[in-house]
This record gives C-alpha cells, structure tokens and sequence, in this order.
C-alpha cells in the first residue's frame, strides 16, 4: 500500500509540473503582451510598465520561467511586494498575493463541494441501489424516469426558479449566502440549503443512473450468485458483497467530481453569489487579473489530482478483488 502510495504521489508531482509548465506557456510564452492581460480593466501606461518590470518580461523565457516557478514554492520578489514563502503569484488587480486571496475563498468552495457531495451521494447511491433491486419494475422505472429528468435540468434554471419559488414566495428556505463555519454554524448550514440541495438535485439523478447500472451488473457476478447459493439473506448479499463491486465506478467518477467542485463550482457559485473559488475564476477572467487565473487553474489541477489518488487508495479498501502491489 505504501509503495503504491508514493508511486501515485510521484506520478502526481508530474502531472502538477507538467500542469505548471503549460501554464506558464500559455499564459506568459504565448501572450505578445502578458502584463496587459495581468492590469485589470482601469491599466494605465505607468501601471503597465510597472507590472512589466516586475514580472520581469524584459528577460529572456527561461529567466522568466525560473522566477515563475520560484514564485510558486519559495517566494519571489515583485518589486513592491515581495512573497518570502509561495504564493502562486501577486495580483496586481487586488493587490495581494493570489495565494491569499485563494485561501480566503476556498472554505466557501469546500463548504460548498462537502454539504452537496453528502446530499447526492447518499441519495445517488441509496436510490440506485434500490432501483437495481427492483429491476424491471414500477420503483425502477419510476426513478429512472425522475432521474432522467434531473440530469437533463441545468443548475443556473433549477436554481433561479428554486430561489424564486422557495425563498422569495414561499420563505421555507433562508436567503442563499456564504456564512463561516466557525462563526455561525446554523447560519452557514442555512446559506448555503439551497445552494446544496440544487446541486445535489442534479448531480444524484447522475449517480442513481451509474449506480443502478453497475449494481445490476454486480448482481450477476459469479461471486454474488456464489454467497447467495450459500444461504445468505438478501440484505447481506447486497450490502456485503455486491456493493463493492458496484460501487467501484461511482468512486471513479466521484473523484472527478470532487475535484472539479473543489477547483470551483463555477456555474453553482456564480448562480447563488457564493464567493468560492468558482466564482473568483469568473470574475478574475472579467478583470482579466491574469495571475489570479493562473492561481485558479493551478489550484483545480491539484485538487484534481490529489482526489484521484484518494480514490485510488479506496478502491483496495472497497473491493477486495483490487491488489495494489
């Protein structure tokens, strides 16, 4: 397990460099004027000559490159601010360091990626299994067809006729808005209900339909029929034996999920105004704040990454058919 471990965190390390490295190109080869996409909107001339001398484009691709990376892991020095630990950047928009801004807006995004991912998952995977039980008949059409109609629903219409209808007419859910945890722990669960139950309304139709499928092929496993003809109830053969198997390819796209929702659920916080790290990423691209892009871009790639290697890990723990060796 160890050494799988630290062959998936290596193989990570790659991918994050080779992540960094196209950024870079991207973003500074690329552009025939980087520091004008990093000014902002309201860039004057003695602004913009600024920003060049401190980003430094007066130096040859790998000069630059170096002081991007320094800036990344070690710190690097802009002129009139200076990062003496990483700080993915300075925004020259915000005047602060990209890093700073990053971890102010995260806990909004996690609070966000973490109260939904309960919510879809234990409804995904409750009424999936359910619907596999049952197959062929009224319960799993019924829910195939409901499901069906959730994945096919966009977030921004369900969750402005939800606020409308909930919150504005009939006042059962608060006002959508992002309260720190440690601050109002009822008013943070509150803020973000409706937030949390309009992403999960999508996302769970999405689940049902790959966990009922891959139940029904679990069902039919060698292995199930095996327990089965050796007298166990039901129940245990569903929920000892069967769900591991079936639960294997949901764990799969759930990694992908979790790391998009944690590099920013753009469309989600832009919706409900949750200032996340979605809806920095948008406003960043509007006030064509470079830096704070290529911070946005860095972070999602190691969330990505980073839940990837979780779920890896848990698939031995999941499915004892796994060997990581």
């Amino acid at each position: 397990m160890l050494r799988f471990l630290v062959r998936r965190l290596l193989g990570a390390a790659l991918i994050l460099f080779i992540v960094i490295t196209a950024t870079f190109f991207l973003f500074f080869a690329v552009p025939d004027d980087p520091a004008r996409l990093s000014c902002g909107k309201t860039c004057t001339p003695d602004t913009l000559a600024a920003i060049r001398a401190n980003l430094g484009l007066d130096q040859s691709v790998p000069a630059q490159y170096w002081d991007y990376l320094s800036g990344i892991f070690v710190g690097r020095d802009y002129g009139e601010m200076r990062c003496d630990a990483p700080c993915l950047g300075y925004s020259f928009v915000n005047s602060e360091p990209v890093l700073d801004t990053l971890l102010d807006r995260f806990p909004a995004t996690l609070s966000l990626a973490f109260g939904a991912s309960v919510i879809f998952l234990t409804v995904g995977i409750g009424v999936g299994v359910v619907a596999a039980l049952n197959r062929g008949g009224w319960l799993d059409k019924t829910t195939m067809a409901l499901s069906l109609i959730g994945a096919s629903v966009t977030i921004q219409f369900l969750g402005v006729i939800a606020r409308y209808v909930f919150v504005d007419e009939l006042r059962w859910l608060p006002k959508p808005e992002y309260v720190p945890l440690l601050d109002d722990t009822p008013g943070w669960a509150g803020g973000l209900l409706l937030p949390w139950l309009t992403l999960a309304v999508v996302q769970a139709a999405v689940y049902t339909r790959l966990t009922r499928s891959s139940m029904v092929d679990s069902l039919q496993e060698d292995y199930v029929r095996t327990v089965r003809a050796k007298g166990l109830t039901p129940f245990q053969v569903t929920g000892k034996h069967a769900w591991r198997g079936a639960v294997t390819p949901v764990l799969t796209v759930y990694g992908i999920e979790l790391g998009t929702l944690l590099g920013g659920a753009v469309v989600t916080e832009t919706t409900f105004n949750i200032p996340g790290i979605g809806k920095l990423a948008v406003s960043s691209v509007a006030n064509s704040d470079l830096p704070m892009i290529m911070g946005v871009v860095l972070i999602a790639a190691g969330a990505m990454v980073l839940a990837n290697v979780v779920v890896d890990a848990l698939y031995a723990v999941i499915d004892p058919r796994v060997r990581l060796s």
